[in-house]
């Protein structure tokens, strides 16, 4: 049972590298035998339309950040302050995501399924209609509560509804479209706002997300547990307190003027933050348990994951506006190349496991880690008279580096997880992934905005970008202290290493 586990726990990293939040494993399958019997048995039906779900994601993400410069001339703020429009969406994600597991069970997976993709195709809805800067990132916070529920579900759907036999083969129908998304967002983004206009970006959604209600009613089962556990209600409100003010304090921390409203939302953030840890060391289903960080493995996949994710939370903020504000290239010339990461991404997919089998998770972490870190380092020197074809490799080169990192944390953190834990771990790992990669975004702002100061410009200039770029890896290159604290042959029995030698 322990390897059938970890298989499905290294299948379900590969859907995600640091997009999805690594899938529940067996333990979420119904303990009932006949409770999946009248799912049904066309796999390749229910993982589509998940996957479908998960495209529309990761298309509505990634053309975003290329429009975010020609939003900005559209709402009449600098380009800097769009960042609020991504970590909203971002923050969204991190507070309901632990909630969404319990919806699922108390008010069945179909109904919560479908009622997400309605809240994340009306949020599209009102981003499309967004007179200002503050519309859009309300707009973008209720598409984020969508999203929440959406893909999180949609997994436990498939994890419910496939037999174990077929798991396999579920998730390679499923990890296709997860990775389309990426690499068709910004040429299609750049082509929309170039050609079109910035709002129907949202507005594509709508079609889709409508379609998908439609087959989600008619293909998917409405599977629920018979005696749900009870609702962390209060610690809920806590960690959503301390979430969202810490990040929006820290976000607000860039702006001109703002420092003292950044401050005290900082202070009330870390006041929630203390009693939550107060509350969840009194009760012993916590919506996001702190004990996890006890386990070695885990503990070091988070912190140094965490680390990671902040310059990949960065980079698709600052390298579309560098290319538009500082190169003066369109929204589709800089789309066509920002595209390079998702191929190298793609590109790692095949090699990952092998890497990981020849040597092991902490040497492969500790090179791979150095390897993105320098490489998104180096975009920071671009400038205008480099050649095209080497910005796309070197862009290439470092997506494939991170992506790989993604992979090995998002498998290495559930080696030493009993499978009673499983679907708490998956909680509270998905809600650091994504509360990371939106302080990767208000870190990437601050650098920024401090850059500008330094020289006295309105606008972001060619040595402010490479400040924010040097910043953010700067950051994720600490990682390599905790990454050398992994044991040398931890997770041999997931990369096959022990069984190589």
């Amino acid at each position: 049972m322990r390897l059938r586990r970890r298989g499905l726990a290294s299948i379900n990293s590969e859907v995600r590298d640091g997009i999805l939040p690594a899938a529940d494993t067996i333990a979420q399958v119904p303990k009932d035998p006949g409770a999946a019997a009248h799912m049904p048995r066309g796999y390749r039906v229910t993982a589509l339309i998940i996957a479908c779900a998960l495209f529309m994601e990761q298309m509505d993400a990634t053309i975003l950040a290329t429009a975010l410069p020609t939003m900005a001339r559209d709402f009449g703020v600098p380009a800097t302050s769009m960042s609020s429009a991504l970590t909203s969406y971002l923050l969204a994600l991190a507070i309901f995501i632990p909630a969404s597991g319990r919806l699922a069970d108390r008010f069945g997976s179909r109904t919560i399924f479908r009622a997400a993709i309605l809240i994340f195709v009306g949020g599209s809805a009102l981003c499309g209609i967004a007179p200002s800067l503050p519309f859009m990132m309300a707009a973008r916070f209720v598409q984020g509560l969508g999203g929440a529920m959406m893909i999180p579900i949609g997994r436990l759907v498939l994890l419910r509804s496939v037999a174990k036999e077929d798991m396999v083969q579920a998730m390679s129908w499923l990890i296709m479209p997860a990775l389309i998304g990426p690499i068709l967002g910004p040429p299609v983004g750049g082509a929309i706002v170039t050609y079109l206009d910035w709002r129907w970006i949202f507005y594509l959604n709508l079609p889709i997300g409508l379609l998908g209600v439609v087959l989600v009613t008619r293909y998917i089962g409405d599977v629920r547990e018979d005696r749900p556990a009870r609702f962390d209600k209060r610690g809920f409100v806590l960690s959503g307190i301390a979430l969202g003010c810490l990040l929006f304090g820290f976000e607000m921390s860039s702006r001109t003027g703002e420092l003292p409203h950044a401050l005290g939302l900082i202070a009330i953030g870390l006041v929630a933050g203390a009693l939550y840890i107060r509350h969840a060391g009194r009760r012993s289903d916590p919506i996001l348990d702190l004990t996890l960080m006890r386990i070695a493995t885990f503990r070091l996949s988070v912190i140094g994951g965490s680390l990671t994710r902040i310059t990949q939370g960065a980079q698709p903020f600052l390298l579309p506006m560098m290319l538009q504000l500082g190169f003066g290239m369109t929204a589709a010339a800089s789309g066509a190349i920002t595209v390079a990461g998702a191929i190298g991404s793609l590109a790692m997919k095949g090699l990952a496991p092998r890497i990981l089998r020849r040597f092991g998770f902490r040497r492969s972490l500790i090179v791979g880690g150095l390897g993105a870190s320098a490489g998104y380092a180096v975009c920071g020197l671009f400038r205008p008279d480099w050649p095209v074809p080497v910005i796309f490799g070197v862009l290439m080169t470092s997506g494939f580096f991170m992506s790989f990192q993604f992979s090995a944390y998002n498998t290495i953190a559930y080696d030493e997880i009993p499978s009673e834990r499983m679907s708490l771990a998956t909680s509270f790992y998905a809600t650091f992934q994504q509360l990371m990669l939106s302080l990767g975004i208000c870190v990437g702002a601050a650098s920024l905005h401090i850059g500008m100061l330094g020289s006295g410009s309105t606008r972001p200039d060619l040595s402010a970008f490479t400040l924010a770029f040097l910043v953010v890896t700067a950051v994720s290159a600490t990682a390599t202290i905790w990454n050398r604290r992994f044991a040398p042959d931890a997770g041999a029995d997931l990369s096959g290493q022990r069984r190589a030698s």
